[in-house]
């Protein structure tokens, strides 16, 4: 499984429409930026940090065909990128990730880590 952090509002659109787009930065960056099980929580903390309306999303890899593609990013780690919407059954997990009290997110166990095939 990969995973993405989503706003609240873009999650409820995507339960209405059958497919998740993404956030606004995301589509222009031309990709929906995921993470693995291990990179997650950095990736929600040098980016999302704060932000108490986040659903934590988890999708088969398998499902996503050609449209995952694993490419250099922070500090040169590869990290899975999808090039275009994931369909709704494509999602595994729909998490709400609250704040903590020190004001991180808090992750719900995730399974391992997965190497890039």
């Amino acid at each position: 499984m990969i995973y993405h952090l989503a706003k609240q509002q873009a999650w409820q659109a995507a339960q209405q429409t059958g497919r998740y787009t993404g956030s606004e930065a995301d589509r222009a960056d031309g990709f929906l930026h995921f993470s693995t099980a291990e990179q997650i929580a950095e990736s929600a903390r040098k980016h999302r940090a704060g932000e108490a309306d986040l659903v934590l999303l988890g999708v088969e890899e398998a499902s996503l065909g050609q449209t995952l593609v694993w490419e250099k990013s922070r500090g040169g780690a590869l990290f899975p990128h999808v090039y275009g919407d994931v369909p709704l059954d494509a999602i595994r997990l729909a998490a709400p990730l609250p704040l903590g009290a020190d004001g991180a997110h808090v992750f719900p166990e995730l399974p391992g880590d997965h190497e890039p095939s």
